[in-house]
Order: structure tokens, then sequence, then C-alpha cells
């Protein structure tokens, strides 16, 4: 019954927040407590998953990948989601990505929740 809860919680919780519409590159950028806006579809992220990035002053053998956890709302629809930097999810008859994460992850740095700041794009059509 909790699951079923958190989802219009987390609606209605973010629905005060400062909603963010594409830069000139395309990219709608959002942080944590803030909506990013392509089109008709808003995307709010929730929580952070996974940081495993390379840091930018070490050598990795592998890159790494961001997952995040965000709401994502459309003709009054609401579904929650896991994106993960770079693959392609359907959502609101279209594809959503997370192409960026920032900042850039160090080795002698953490990174405060506030700080991360994410960049969706939104398609049309699968």
């Amino acid at each position: 019954m909790k699951q079923f809860a958190l989802i219009p919680l987390a609606a209605l919780a973010l629905s005060g927040c400062v909603t963010l519409g594409p830069d000139s590159d395309g990219i709608s950028r959002a942080r944590f407590g803030e909506t990013a806006k392509i089109d008709d579809v808003r995307i709010s992220p929730l929580k952070l998953l996974e940081d495993s990035r390379c840091p930018k002053d070490v050598q990795c053998v592998w890159a790494g990948q961001v997952r995040i956890t965000a709401v994502v709302t459309w003709q009054a629809r609401v579904q929650q989601v896991e994106l993960t930097q770079g693959k392609p999810v359907p959502v609101a008859n279209g594809t959503l990505i997370l192409v960026e994460v920032t900042p850039e992850k160090r080795s002698n740095v953490t990174i405060n929740p506030r700080d991360y700041r994410f960049g969706f794009k939104f398609m049309r059509g699968y």
C-alpha cells in the first residue's frame, strides 16, 4: 500500500518546485527538487541510485554509469521510472534519455546530492 501512495505524494510535493524548459541545445536540466519540462512532459529527479562514473582525474577500464529514479508526468499521468545515463526509456508516447550528469566526478571530492544536475532529452515516438 505504501508503494502506491508514494507516487501521488511525490507528485504533490514536486508540484510547487521550479520547472525548467530546454536550453538552446535541446536539453532540459533539473536538480533534485526541480522539474525539467520538454513539451508537455515533466521530469522530476527523485533519487540517485548509482554514480559509478570514473573520476576525471583517474584512468579506468570502465566508464561507469549514473542511475536515478524520476517521476515523469504528462497528460495527467504519473509514472516513476529508473533512468541510466545514455539509455533510452519509453515513456509518454516517446523516448526519454538522461543525457548528462554534472558535476564531473573527481577522486578527491564527494559530490553533495544538491549539487547534481541532470540533463534530459525527450523524443516523440519510439
